[in-house]
């Protein structure tokens, strides 16, 4: 079948150029029509328990998608005139805005922003700001009265009175054209209202800070210019090392230029499949190109091997065809299976990203192992350039000699036994690893970016920010009539906001105690929840459903927990109080569940990524299990292949512990490519190993031979991958930096791994040629 293959290939040769040209150029223009494609529903493991509470209750008390843009008064308070007309004109602003879901804008100026008080009558109550509302020394005074005795106070005004906030919540669809909202777009509406009160003649005496899912997603998409930018970069140094690898401008153009085209291929199957590129996935283009180059090398190094053996260009170009076809394919074939089980996390966001690498890997299969060879087969090399070879090669004799020695069995052992210690060790450490976030703000960007910068401000100045999860409490119909219903309610509020990271609570049961006092004049002894049903209707009377405290038939009745960040650690320490009270107080009668809110949201994608994490390395490691069995036939073989993959994964996820590099949507993939690199470099060290143990030759003569040709692509790829990607430290985006330390880890380790370790323990283990 190989020798089929191989002839209908080469004997058309012309042919198969011309096909991959064509397709090319088709790829090519449908790449150019790709968007990027940000979603906030993108982001939901929609089977997640957390999720079905979620979408069963969004349409009544909305979803997790909002935007916040805070007004503050460098100096002094709100309590002006300009001040209250920005915040009026930024309202209308906000509201106006495409995808704003304009039920639920809330500022000091919506009609549904209202207060209550004690009268001589009883209870009254109105828009905090009146509609006969004028900005007057006394009209300022009033207002400022009305934000007292509401419940906004800390949410929609400042604690020290310095800033105000309007929150709006977005839709999933663009209501004026009836497509998927541009998240983008969005953005650079927000961006605008910045920029037109900060040039406005009012405005400019106010800062704006702005955070949100939307500008999250506008943010990194502004820096993608930059992020292109450190591509071009470290394109240009892989294709430098390239060059001075094989001393050939044409070996150089084909090894790159392929990789080129796996990309450009990559890209335009994602638009013929009807999908877009998130802005987290937006490295996954790079990575192809990585194991592209890294593939084309071995091809080249292996083609080379076969001029210098003395054959024509076409003769070595067929043989290294027939010798790197099976493992080359297998090595890829990993590769894709590693990227497919990241499917296995239910989130779209992921299994969409697993598609895209999916889909580049694919592609490398047919580019690398099919047109790289026939392009060889047209490269004339002068004999010069061969003896430059030779010559360089008599060069590295020694160095690779010393390197041989690590395949006797001293020296074996001792590798064999740090890497033993290194897994204890690094086994010890990557349980420490955390699945989220580990700082404040968005971990995606610099903590000096203006994104975190607003966050932080609104953190410290407000009572709430856009870090809210839901626990939304069930029971039956007229339930928050009853004393039991809403004492086990308030304690739960009780419960919750003494735990450590919760900034504020938000729910019907404190709302209901402050309105009974205030039925008794005031009085804080009567700031209780009454037993007789028909006073805690009085009490809970005057509570709006637009308050979204409860619903129209008071069976409903969520009570929000505004967190200080959406650390790791902040929501399982939430997660775990809600869970240990409805364990101890729910009932038939009443239950606590989880969870709306975003930082519901994140719980629920923390603990699917946790949950499929392990399955997924398992499925990964099991298909690379089985395609070594079937290929080289060799439990033997396959532990030699295998085990230097495990130690590499076991030191990335230790590596991303002690960096404090939480395990998230956006981290997931590095962890499969690692396993992908490594089982690229470990089959096509073993593959020419064993093929040079099969000709009678000792371990350490074999690996001293496997050196000189498989051996030297391996090393200059891992240093050559790791030195383009090192220049990603210097990004602006946080998580391409944070790529950036991963991938050189990756690179370089799993390098030293199919070097050092894959023939110390052939050397120990001893597998059959």
């Amino acid at each position: 079948m190989k020798t089929a293959l191989e002839n209908l290939i080469f004997r058309n040769r012309r042919l198969v150029v011309v096909v991959f040209v064509l397709l090319t150029v088709f790829m090519a223009y449908q790449a150019s029509h790709l968007k990027i494609d940000a979603g906030f529903a993108k982001l939901l493991p929609l089977k997640h328990q957390y999720m079905q509470t979620y979408l069963e209750h969004r349409d009544a008390f909305g979803g997790a998608n909002k935007v916040v843009i805070a007004i503050r008064a460098p100096e002094g308070d709100i309590f002006t005139p300009e001040f209250f007309q920005v915040l009026a004109e930024v309202t209308d602003e906000v509201f106006f805005i495409p995808g704003v879901d304009r039920t639920r804008v809330m500022s000091l100026f919506t009609p549904n922003v209202r207060f209550t008080e004690v009268v001589e009558d009883g209870i009254s109550g109105g828009n905090v700001i009146p509609a006969d509302f004028e900005p007057t020394p006394e009209g300022l005074a009033k207002v400022r009265e009305n934000i007292l005795k509401s419940n906004y106070m800390g949410r929609l005004a400042a604690n020290d009175f310095s800033a105000a906030i309007v929150v709006a919540e977005l839709l999933e669809i663009n209501p004026s054209t009836g497509e998927k909202l541009d998240y983008i777009e969005v953005a650079a509406q927000l961006e605008g209202v910045r920029e037109k009160f900060s040039s406005h003649e009012l405005g400019a005496a106010f800062d704006y800070h702005i955070i949100g899912f939307a500008k999250v997603i506008g943010d990194i998409a502004s820096g993608a210019t930059r992020v292109v930018l450190f591509f071009l970069i470290a394109f240009t140094i892989t294709a430098a090392f390239v060059y001075i690898y094989s001393r050939s401008v044409k070996l150089t153009a084909i090894v790159i230029g392929c990789s080129l085209i796996a990309v450009i291929w990559q890209l335009g199957l994602l638009t013929l499949f009807g999908f877009g590129i998130d802005p987290m996935s937006i490295l996954v283009p790079f990575l192809v190109f990585a194991i592209g180059v890294s593939h084309g090398v071995q091809m080249v190094s292996a083609f080379r091997a076969e001029l210098v053996a003395g054959t024509s260009s076409l003769e070595g170009a067929q043989s290294t065809f027939r010798r790197l076809l099976i493992p080359g394919g297998i090595a890829l074939l990993s590769d894709t299976i590693g990227f497919i089980t990241i499917m296995l996390i239910e989130i779209r966001m992921i299994q969409e990203m697993a598609i895209t690498a999916s889909l580049g890997v694919a592609v490398i299969i047919l580019v690398d192992l099919i047109l790289v060879p026939v392009l060889l087969s047209y490269v004339n090399l002068r004999s010069t350039y061969l003896e430059m070879l030779q010559a360089r090669a008599m060069k590295l004799d020694r160095a690779w000699e010393m390197l041989a020695r690590v395949a006797t069995p001293r020296n074996a052992a001792v590798i064999v036994a740090v890497a033993a210690l290194l897994f204890v060790v690094g086994g010890w450490k990557a349980t420490q690893i955390k699945i989220g976030d580990l700082h404040a703000g968005v971990p995606e960007l610099r903590a000096t970016s203006r994104y975190n910068i607003d966050t932080n401000f609104i953190t410290s100045h407000f009572s709430i920010g856009v870090d809210v999860i839901t626990a939304i409490v069930e029971s039956h119909p007229e339930a928050c009539t009853e004393h039991d219903i809403m004492t086990a309610i308030d304690r739960f509020e009780w419960h919750v906001r003494n735990v450590p990271g919760v900034q504020s609570i938000f729910g019907i049961g404190g709302v209901a105690k402050i309105i009974n006092a205030g039925w008794n004049e005031g009085s804080l002894k009567w700031r209780v929840l009454p037993r007789n049903p028909s006073t805690m209707a009085q009490s809970v009377t005057y509570i709006d459903t637009s308050t979204g405290l409860l619903n129209t038939e008071c069976s409903v009745m969520p009570v929000y927990i505004y967190t200080a960040d959406h650390k790791a650690e902040t929501i399982d320490r939430v997660v775990a109080a809600v869970k240990q009270y409805q364990a101890e107080h729910g009932s038939n009668e009443v239950e606590f569940r989880l969870a709306t809110g975003n930082v519901g949201v994140m719980a629920a994608t923390n603990e699917a990524v946790s949950g499929a994490q392990f399955p997924m390395l398992m499925w990964v490691f099991i298909a690379i299990i089985v395609l070594c069995l079937i290929t080289f036939r060799s439990i033997k073989a396959t532990l030699c292949i295998v085990t230097p993959l495990a130690l590499v994964s076991i030191l990335a996820y230790a590596l991303m512990a002690m960096l404090e590099i939480g395990l998230k949507t956006s981290t997931l993939p590095v962890v499969a490519l690692g396993v992908g690199i490594g089982v690229d470099y470990g089959i096509y060290i073993y593959s020419r190993l064993r093929s040079f143990l099969a000709q009678g030759k000792t371990i350490q003569e074999a690996y001293r031979e496997t050196l000189n040709i498989t051996g030297n692509g391996v090393v200059f790829t891992g240093i050559t991958l790791a030195v383009g990607v090192a220049t990603w430290m210097f990004s602006p985006l946080k998580f391409q930096a944070d790529m950036g330390v991963l991938l050189v880890f990756m690179f370089l380790v799993n390098m030293i791994g199919a070097i050092v370790l894959l023939p110390a323990l052939a050397c120990w283990i001893k597998p059959r040629a």
